[in-house]
């Protein structure tokens, strides 16, 4: 029997209890936050004594099932196997835990597991991106299982067109593009790989679309004035959060580039930095001094000491790991919510970077190389919110024409 922090453990976990406080204590825990889980833990721990399950069997099928007695019990927090992920993440390297056959996969997910290595290692896609063009190509390969097979060979261009037809119903522009485009890249690949002997890409049909159509709704000056004001910069959170906004309204980052910003993408000598962009892409940007003097700030009075790895901004909350993508937005979106602005997501402040470069005299090109654009017809929608450029183009309102003057 051992006591760890405020909680008795005395079952088979008795032994692993106290080095998993110090690993959530060195992970930036906070001492009643450790004290939380490993109270879970011992529940856990009596629940094994109980039932006469050691360590070695404590694979997911058990966990699984100790997690729903205790959603039974009535317990209200601490039901997913999310709330486990600390202790297995402890315990694994460890080597105590059960060593789980892999699950067998179906026809489907065997062929799709061929396809995610060829998009990975041949295409060079990030982990994000593979796993949508999965989700979006899944139910197509999922009509082509005969039984125990897939049957591929035999797919037609009606079977192209009636699924994009199905799948697309009712979805918005953008949505309907991902799908066609990831059928697309599937079908390419079963023509490469032989498994489909004609090429049907050509018979994907094409979203009803217009390139330029939209317009880039940016922020004006004062709206982004709010919105960087409304961190406060006297805590870390806002030292983080404001560093964010600045950089990616001033650079004109996407949310998955500022979340993926290292410590050694920054050159401080040389005021760069470094941008990991589409296709594992990198281009050096300059750094405004406002935004290096932000992330210095940030890094020097927000940035916890118990940060895990090398990406600059990482979470609040233990355990302290970098920002993903969606962190970056919901900094977006909470930000806009406290400043009265509604719902805003990340990529409008990568409008308002492009729309106050134009509007500072900047050509287009050199906006297109801010933003990392490969082709100018990316760049091309921004030449619509240059008025002054586009008003030397308008034609004068006609007059009124005197009366016989035909």
């Amino acid at each position: 029997m051992v006591k760890v922090l405020r909680s008795i453990v005395c079952g088979p976990l008795e032994s692993h209890a106290p080095g998993f406080a110090v690993e959530l204590l060195r992970q930036g825990y906070s001492r009643s936050g450790a004290d939380q889980h490993v109270c879970f833990i011992a529940h856990l721990d009596r629940w094994m004594l109980a039932e006469g399950v050691g360590l070695n069997g404590l694979d997911t099928s058990m966990l699984r099932r100790y997690l729903e007695e205790r959603r039974v019990a009535g317990y209200r927090e601490y039901l997913s196997m999310k709330a486990l992920v600390p202790l297995l993440g402890y315990l694994s390297p460890l080597g105590v835990l059960p060593v789980e056959e892999p699950a067998v996969l179906g026809p489907v997910e065997e062929l799709l597991a061929c396809y995610r290595r060829y998009l990975l290692v041949e295409r060079g896609l990030r982990v994000g991106t593979v796993r949508g063009y999965l989700d979006n190509v899944r139910p197509f390969v999922a009509t082509r299982l005969r039984g125990s097979m897939l049957e591929l060979a035999g797919i037609s261009a009606g079977d192209v067109t009636g699924f994009v037809s199905s799948a697309c119903l009712g979805r918005a522009v953008g949505s309907a593009k991902l799908i066609v485009c990831a059928l697309r890249s599937l079908l390419r690949w079963l023509h490469l790989t032989g498994q489909l002997p004609v090429p049907l890409a050509a018979a994907v049909p094409a979203v009803a679309g217009w390139k330029l159509s939209n317009l880039p709704e940016a922020l004006e000056p004062c709206q982004l004035d709010r919105l960087l004001a409304s961190c406060d910069r006297r805590t870390p959170t806002g030292r983080r959060d404001y560093a964010v906004m600045l950089l990616l309204s001033r650079l004109g980052l996407r949310a998955g580039e500022a979340a993926r910003l290292g410590l050694d993408d920054i050159d401080w000598r040389r005021g760069e930095i470094t941008v990991i962009g589409k296709g594992n892409r990198g281009e050096r940007l300059p750094l405004p001094a406002d935004v290096g003097k932000a992330i210095a700030a940030y890094l020097r009075r927000g940035r916890p000491a118990s940060a895990e790895g090398r990406n600059v901004f990482v979470r609040v909350h233990a355990p302290r790991g970098a920002l993903t993508t969606g962190g970056i937005t919901m900094i977006v979106f909470a930000a806009a919510a406290r400043a009265g602005l509604g719902k805003m997501h990340a990529h409008r402040l990568r409008h308002t970077a492009a729309t106050a470069m134009l509007r500072a005299g900047s050509p287009l090109p050199e906006v297109g190389q801010v933003l990392r654009h490969r082709s100018v017809l990316s760049t091309a929608i921004y030449a619509k919110v240059d008025r002054d450029a586009l008003s030397v183009l308008a034609r004068p309102w006609p007059t009124a024409i005197p009366d016989g003057v035909s």
